[in-house]
């Protein structure tokens, strides 16, 4: 079981040695700081593997204004509660855009990072396909739904083929659980960011993780955003949609090692 902690600003999960390399792990607009414990426990035995809640998230404060910028803010505020440096940061969905807006302002800080079923853009606020979007996921809370009510459609619909149960279970436990105002804001958070142009900034070793059945973070927009990252290798999961971590865990775990074996031998 990971050690859960609360500190000043944020709550996180945590596992393994406190002197090991620090491998942060960040969260959907969906997850929680616990849809990370298989990972929390796999790679805890090689890392100081931590898991935060984001803002508005589990334990940690909301944000008063939400922006991935913001967001961005938070991630560096966290990384220096925890006191680590050059860690390795996994983002997921929205936790990949956080990771990529944190980049542009602390370039040299990562060891690595993995961008997993995330993009470099939402497109415009004014775009049909974002507000059709935005509309199709706010839509049935303006209405009277709850996330509760909603959470088993709404995990149903980001899944590939043959998900693990057990991992299904905790998705839809997660996303029951998110406050409605924070998942309201961090969808709205979504509309307008669009970091193409940083992409050939990066200068750290980069995981590109898709899932093939993602329709969110489609598999070809990911390859091709790993063509415009100097250091980047990209991995496609066959069969996995949106929530990799979740439904297939094992798979997701065997490309992010290879990826952390390789960022090893490189250190």
């Amino acid at each position: 079981m990971p050690m859960i902690t609360k500190d000043e600003r944020f709550a996180y999960e945590a596992a393994g040695d406190p002197d090991a390399t620090p491998l942060i792990f960040l969260h959907g607009i969906g997850g929680a700081a616990r849809a990370w414990r298989h990972q929390l426990a796999t790679f805890g035995n090689r890392f100081r593997a931590i898991a935060w809640d984001m803002p508005g998230y589990g334990g940690s404060a909301p944000l008063a204004s939400v922006s991935i910028a913001a967001l961005a803010d938070a991630l560096q505020r966290f990384i220096e509660q925890l006191g680590v440096s050059r860690p390795i940061l996994v983002g997921h969905s929205i936790g990949g855009m956080i990771v990529q807006k944190w980049l542009v302002q602390s370039p040299k800080l990562a060891r690595a990072v993995v961008l997993a079923q995330t993009s470099p853009a939402f497109g415009k606020a004014d775009g049909d396909w974002q507000k059709s979007f935005i509309a199709a996921r706010l839509g049935p809370l303006d209405r009277g739904e709850t996330m509760k009510s909603l959470a088993p459609s709404l995990v149903k619909e980001l899944v590939g083929d043959d998900p693990d149960p057990s991992g299904m279970e905790l998705a839809r436990e997660c996303m029951a659980s998110v406050p409605e105002a924070s998942y309201r804001a961090m969808m709205l958070a979504l509309i307008g960011f669009d970091e193409r142009s940083t992409l050939k900034d990066i200068s750290v070793p980069t995981l590109l993780l898709s899932g093939s059945k993602d329709n969110n973070a489609p598999a070809p927009m990911m390859a091709k955003t790993a063509t415009y990252i100097p250091s980047s290798k990209y991995v496609e999961l066959p069969g996995i949609g949106h929530l990799a971590n979740l439904e297939r865990p094992h798979a997701f775990d065997e490309a992010l090692g290879q990826f952390l074996n390789s960022v090893a031998t490189k250190a």
